[in-house]
C-alpha cells in the first residue's frame, strides 16, 4: 500500500502547518528528512533536510506507531512554520522518497475506517464536524464523531445476535420434539423483540438531525405589501429583499440564511398571495403557496388568518396610522422602529423552533440511518414461525450493519470520503 502525505492544518499563511504521513513508508520518509526520530507520541524538534541537505525548517516531529494510531498505519505528524513556501517544501521532500504519494480528499479517515478505528457512523461524524458551522451542528457532529451513535446501534446488534441465537435454539427444540420447551422460547423471544422493537421506535421519535445541519425553514407569508420583505431585512440585518411601496415587488422566493444561539434558519421571503393577473407574478404566488405547505415555521402577516394553525400570526406594520391598536387574532405586534418587537418575534421563533429541533440528549440520525433503523424494527414483529423468525432478524442485521459500514459499497464511500478536506 502507498504511502500518503497531506497538509492536515489551515491553509497557509498560518502560525503552524501540520504535515500527516501514513502508511508502511512514513517512518523511513521521515527519517530521510529529520534523522533519529524521537519515541512514540512524544513531541520532539528535529531540522528538517531535502536530499542534498539543505535546511528547510526546524519542526516539531511526532510519531505514533500503527496499528494504535488514527489511521491504523505508522503515522508521522511534522509541526513546521505555517508559511506557504515551508509547507510546500517539506511536502517536496516527503515525496521523493520511494512510494510516498499525495493523499486523496478523507484517504486518511477512509483507512482508519478500512483498519476498523473507527466505524461508518463514526466517519460521518466526522464529516459533519469538519462542515459544522453552528453549535448545534457541532455538538451533533461530534455526538456521533465520538461513537455514541455506534455505541447504541452496537448495543441493538448485540442484542439481535442474542434474539438469533435464541431463535436457532427453538428450532433445535423443534426438531428434538420438545414442544414444551420450544413454546416457551417462543414465547420469551417475541417478548424480547417486542422490547427491542419498542427501543428502536422511541429513539426515531425525536426530530429528525437533518433539521439542525439545514436549518429551520421560516417562512414569511401574506398579502402584497404586508411588510414581507421589510421583516425578512429586519430579521436577517441585512439587505436581503428588495423593499418597496408597490405591489409585486417581490415576484419569487427571497432566502437568507441566519445564525442564531446555536441554531440556524433560513428565512423565506415570499411573494404575496393575491389573484394576479401577470403570468410572472402568478408563477411567484404559486411558489409561494409552495413554500407555505413546506415551511417548518409560517410567520403570516395578514389581517386575514393564517392557512396553517401551527403558523405565528403577526400584526405587522404597527407604526403606522390606524394599525396601533392589536386587533383579535394576532400574538405579536410588530413594529419597524421598534426593535423590542423584532426579538419579541425571534423569541417566538425560538420557542416554536425548538419543539422541531432533537435535544442534545437525542441520539443524531440521520434520515438513511434512520430508514434502517426502522426497517429492523419492522422485522422485529417475529412470526410465531421459528425458521421465518430467523429470517427476519437475519434482515434486521443487515439493516442496523448497514448504518456502521458492514456492508458500505465502494460507490457509497467514495461520495462520503469525498466530502473531506486532503489531511483528513
Amino acid at each position: 500500500m502507498d504511502t500518503i502525505v497531506a497538509l492536515s492544518s489551515g491553509r497557509p499563511p498560518a502560525a503552524i502547518a501540520v504535515l500527516r504521513v501514513s502508511g508502511p513508508a512514513a517512518f523511513a520518509a521521515a527519517v530521510s528528512l529529520a534523522g533519529a526520530l524521537p519515541p512514540p507520541r512524544r513531541a520532539s524538534l528535529r531540522a528538517l533536510r531535502d536530499a542534498g541537505g539543505a535546511l528547510l525548517d526546524r519542526a516539531l516531529v511526532l510519531i505514533f506507531p500503527g496499528p494504535d494510531s488514527a489511521t491504523g498505519e505508522d503515522v508521522v505528524e511534522l509541526h513546521c512554520h505555517g508559511g506557504r513556501a515551508v509547507a510546500a517544501a517539506v511536502e517536496a521532500a516527503l515525496l521523493v522518497h520511494p512510494g510516498v504519494r499525495v493523499a486523496m480528499p478523507g484517504e486518511f479517515t477512509r483507512r482508519a475506517l478500512g483498519n476498523a478505528r473507527i466505524d461508518l457512523a463514526q466517519a460521518e461524524g466526522l464529516a459533519d464536524l469538519l462542515e459544522a458551522e453552528t453549535e448545534g451542528q457541532r455538538r451533533a457532529a461530534m455526538t456521533a464523531s465520538e461513537g455514541v451513535v455506534s455505541r447504541t446501534i452496537g448495543g441493538w446488534l448485540q442484542a439481535l445476535a442474542d434474539l438469533s441465537a435464541r431463535v436457532e435454539a427453538t428450532i433445535d427444540h423443534a426438531e428434538e420434539g420438545d414442544v414444551e420447551r420450544e413454546a416457551e422460547m417462543v414465547t420469551s423471544v417475541h417478548s424480547d423483540a417486542s422490547a427491542l422493537r419498542t427501543a428502536i421506535l422511541s429513539v426515531l421519535q425525536a426530530p429528525p438531525v437533518e433539521r439542525v445541519r439545514d436549518g429551520i425553514r421560516v417562512v414569511i407569508g401574506g398579502p402584497p405589501n404586508s411588510g414581507k420583505s421589510t421583516l425578512l431585512n429586519l430579521l436577517s440585518q441585512r439587505d436581503a429583499a428588495i423593499v418597496s411601496p408597490h405591489a409585486g415587488t417581490t415576484r419569487d422566493r427571497v432566502e437568507a440564511a441566519v445564525q442564531r444561539n446555536g441554531a440556524a434558519y433560513l428565512l423565506i421571503d415570499t411573494a404575496g398571495l393575491t389573484e394576479a393577473a401577470d403570468p410572472v407574478e402568478r408563477i411567484g404566488v404559486f411558489r409561494a403557496g409552495e413554500a407555505i405547505a413546506a415551511a417548518d415555521l409560517l410567520v403570516w402577516l395578514a389581517d386575514t388568518p393564517p392557512p396553517r394553525a401551527d403558523a405565528l400570526w403577526v400584526h405587522a406594520r404597527a407604526d403606522l396610522a390606524g394599525r396601533r391598536s392589536m386587533p383579535i387574532g394576532p400574538s405579536i405586534t410588530l413594529s419597524r422602529d421598534d426593535p423590542h418587537s423584532i426579538e419579541r418575534l425571534w423569541a417566538a421563533i425560538e420557542s416554536k423552533a425548538a419543539r422541531l429541533l432533537p435535544r442534545s440528549d437525542d441520539l443524531p440520525l440521520k434520515a438513511v440511518q434512520r430508514a434502517a433503523c426502522d426497517a429492523a424494527a419492522h422485522q422485529l414483529s417475529l412470526s410465531r414461525d421459528s425458521l421465518i423468525a430467523a429470517e427476519q432478524l437475519r434482515v434486521a442485521r443487515h439493516s442496523l450493519g448497514a448504518v456502521l459500514g458492514v456492508d458500505a459499497t465502494e460507490a457509497m464511500l467514495d461520495a462520503l470520503f469525498g466530502r473531506f478536506c486532503l489531511g483528513k
